[in-house]
């Protein structure tokens, strides 16, 4: 199976249809599966820690990710508790790129 953590993000311009149907789900199934796929336009997760700084570390992590990647989700950070919200704004909806992010957020836990 293709490691998309292995992927890189590319900056999308525009342009493009945004990932639908079978496609989506073909990236969807290489994600762990705690990941889920709101109406075909972004994806979700929920990761729960032990005490609000370790959820401020991941926080950074993903910051830090995002920068580096030039992709940049939605966090929401609470005690214990950082929701990612993912989709290319450009677009409205998924690309190949969100996928790509996600699975890389996963491997910084």
């Amino acid at each position: 199976m293709n490691d998309l953590a292995d992927g890189v993000c590319i900056p999308c311009r525009g342009g493009v249809p945004p990932l639908k149907g079978d496609e989506l789900l073909s990236y969807k199934e290489k994600l762990d599966n705690n990941w889920e796929l709101i109406e075909e336009h972004h994806l979700e997760k929920e990761y729960l820690f032990k005490n609000f700084r370790k959820a401020l570390d991941f926080t950074i992590k993903i910051g830090e990710l995002a920068e580096n990647q030039s992709h940049h989700p939605d966090i929401y950070l609470a005690w214990g508790k950082v929701k990612l919200t993912i989709w290319t704004h450009k677009i409205d909806g998924l690309t190949e790129s969100d996928f790509i992010f996600a699975a890389k957020a996963d491997k910084e836990l």
